[in-house]
């Protein structure tokens, strides 16, 4: 059985206007590799957020949610 994905990224925004268009968190100048860089030093996401404030845990919900679907695909196509 076939899983379809549904790739939303309402949480990134990328503007060349802000840091020369690198993936944001929406409506923050947060880029989303600052989130990948705290969890692979071992922060935990409560602690981004407090050092992050304008970034919601929702937010995070949904990058990391398509990090998941991300690799799900590709374990499907092969």
């Amino acid at each position: 059985m076939r899983r379809l994905y549904t790739l939303r990224m309402s949480a990134i925004e990328s503007n060349p206007e802000i840091l020369g268009g690198t993936p944001c968190f929406a409506g923050t100048r947060v880029p989303v590799e600052t989130l990948i860089d705290h969890l692979r030093r071992g922060y935990t996401v409560d602690y981004f957020l407090d050092q992050f404030p304008t970034v919601t845990r929702e937010q995070v919900d949904e990058v990391l949610e398509l990090v998941k679907q991300g690799f799900e695909i590709r374990r499907a196509a092969g």
